[in-house]
Order: structure tokens, then C-alpha cells, then sequence
């Protein structure tokens, strides 16, 4: 099936943001979206934006291009929340960027490999990624992903038609256990080992297709306190976002709101010598180029107590 659309969105970039009246909305920032390492904590107050960072705000279904408005109401932004409220299904892409192949010793996939993330894995930009006990014991990693945001239900989707299909882009870091994920506790456990609350922090916006042409032409960075990790661009994937879409529709109904994170490239922490781990406290920044960035601070759920998120 093919959509039938108007040519533009009325918005560019849009945030889902807490206002400091205390509500939530759908908003188009009217600055770049800047904030201090302080503002990723342990805390309830995480997040906090401490600048003069406003939104005009965005009325109706951000799925609909005809039924969305850019309104000239401006709202003070208090914080930035995941660009959506609820993910039905992250479809997730393994071994998809040729060096992270080869820092794995892993053989080019002649397909893309699917695996899963649930809805409560979603996070928002700034909140804590919880490590649960059973992955503190030096495994769980970091991957930033270029995250792609279905619009429209699609089946059967034809390469060249593929990106009409995609409301927007925005950075996802796919938090993973290792020893889960690997033979040494899960015997190859992708799903389980990815798919924990808090596991798939998603933002800090949603920036639409008429700004980003081609999603295979960007720099992907991840930084962990102040040091980079990963430094690559999109153009590295084995199979591009286009050849990802229409793989996945095939005699399967992607709808509005679905996630398609693309995967990581090379410089992952379980491959470097020593191996790099998150530990308790840790500050991860995952970055795209034309999105912006996506900072989280890592907590052990075993010292993550009640009064630090207060």
C-alpha cells in the first residue's frame, strides 16, 4: 500500500516536553536544544532545563500531516521527554554497520537480524538507565542507533517507496547486558538481554524527513564521560534504512509509532581492550548529526535508592 500525503509537515523538529506549568505537550523549540551534563542526574529533578529554552506549541495528531498545527502559543520548556509517549514494538537491527562486523569477527548477515525491545524499555532523554542486579557484573554496554519513527501503516514496501512511510528520526542508545546477550548466562539471549526497563532512552527530538533527505549520511557518536566511544556515520550500515523498512514489511504491518532502531556502529565496550562497561554514576551521550543529542546517567539498581529519585 502506498499513502497518499500532502508534501510537507507543519513541523520540523518536535519535542514532547513538560512545561513549567506543569503540563505536557508537543512543541517546535525555538533555540537549539543545549543543556549542561548537570542536568543528566540520579535525581527526580533530571532533566531540569536550567536555560530559557521555549516551544511553540504543536496541537493534533503529530501522525497526521493535515490535522497538525503549529500554533504561536510559546511554552516555557521545565524538561524533554521521549519524543513519544509509548512505543508499541521496537523492531531492532543486529550487526548492521560493516566495522562493527569486523570488531566482532562476525560474518556479513546476508539479511538484516531482527530482534525486539517492549514498550517498557522506552525512556526519556536525561532519566536514569537502570541497570537491574542481575546485569551489574561488568556487561551491560552502550550502542548509539539512528531510530526510525514509522507515520503511516505499511506492508509490503517497495525500497524505492519505503522513506514516504517515516514521521521522523531521532537517537536511541540500545542499553544491552552482554553476558545475557552472549553464551555465558542467556545462550545468545538478544531479546531478553536488551529488552529491561529503562533500556532504550529515546530523543531528545524527533526531526522530520523534509530536514533529514538521507538518513544514510550522518555522523553517529557516542561519548562516555567526556571520552568518545563511537565515532562513525550512517553510511556504514550494511543495509540502509530504505533496505530495512521494506525487509521488515514484508507480509507484516508496520503502524504509527513503531521503532526501527537501525544499529551501532564500531567502538562498542565489550570489544575494546580492556573491555568498558557501565558502572553506577556513568554519563553516556549518544549524538547524531542534524538531531542532536541524547544524554542519560547510568544507575545500578542495586544503589539506585529510593531517595536519589526524589
Amino acid at each position: 500500500m502506498r499513502p497518499s500525503m500532502p508534501a510537507l509537515r507543519p513541523w520540523t523538529r518536535l519535542i514532547r516536553f513538560l512545561g513549567k506549568d506543569g503540563k505536557v505537550y508537543n512543541g517546535e523549540p525555538q533555540a537549539p536544544l543545549t543543556w549542561p551534563k548537570a542536568a543528566a542526574n540520579l535525581k527526580f529533578s533530571a532533566g531540569e532545563q536550567d536555560n530559557t529554552l521555549t516551544a511553540k506549541v504543536v496541537r493534533g495528531d503529530i501522525f497526521s500531516r493535515s490535522a497538525t498545527t503549529v500554533t504561536d502559543t510559546v511554552v516555557p520548556v521545565a524538561k524533554i521527554l521521549s519524543p513519544l509517549p509509548h512505543v508499541p514494538i521496537f523492531r531492532c537491527i543486529g550487526l548492521n554497520y560493516a566495522k562493527h562486523a569486523q570488531e566482532t569477527k562476525m560474518p556479513i548477515p546476508p539479511y538484516p537480524v531482527l530482534f525486539t525491545k517492549p514498550s517498557m524499555a522506552l525512556q526519556d532523554p536525561f532519566k536514569p538507565i537502570v541497570v537491574p542486579t542481575i546485569c551489574e557484573n561488568n556487561q551491560t554496554d552502550f550502542e548509539c542507533e539512528l531510530a526510525v519513527i514509522i507515520g503511516k501503516p505499511c506492508k509490503n514496501v517497495k525500497e524505492s517507496e519505503a522513506l514516504e512511510y517515516v514521521l521522523g528520526y531521532t537517537v536511541a542508545n540500545d542499553i544491552s547486558a552482554r553476558k545475557w546477550q552472549g553464551n555465558n548466562l542467556g545462550s545468545g539471549q538478544w531479546t531478553f538481554s536488551k529488552s529491561f526497563d529503562t533500556f532504550a532512552p529515546l530523543g531528545p527530538a524527533l526531526v522530520s524527513t523534509e530536514l533529514i533527505k538521507d538518513p544514510n549520511q550522518l555522523r553517529i557518536k557516542t561519548t562516555l564521560n567526556g571520552k568518545v566511544m563511537q565515532d562513525s556515520n550512517t553510511s556504514d550500515m550494511i543495509f540502509n534504512v530504505p533496505r530495512i523498512i521494506s525487509f521488515l514489511s514484508q507480509s507484516t504491518t508496520l503502524m504509527p509509532g513503531d521503532v526501527i532502531l537501525t544499529g551501532t556502529p564500531e567502538g562498542v565496550g565489550f570489544k575494546r581492550n580492556p573491555p568498558v562497561y557501565l558502572q553506577h554514576g556513568d554519563h553516556v551521550v549518544c549524538e547524531i548529526e542534524n538531531i542532536g543529542e541524547l544524554h542519560n546517567t547510568v544507575a545500578y539498581e542495586s544503589k539506585f535508592s529510593a531517595d536519589e529519585n526524589k
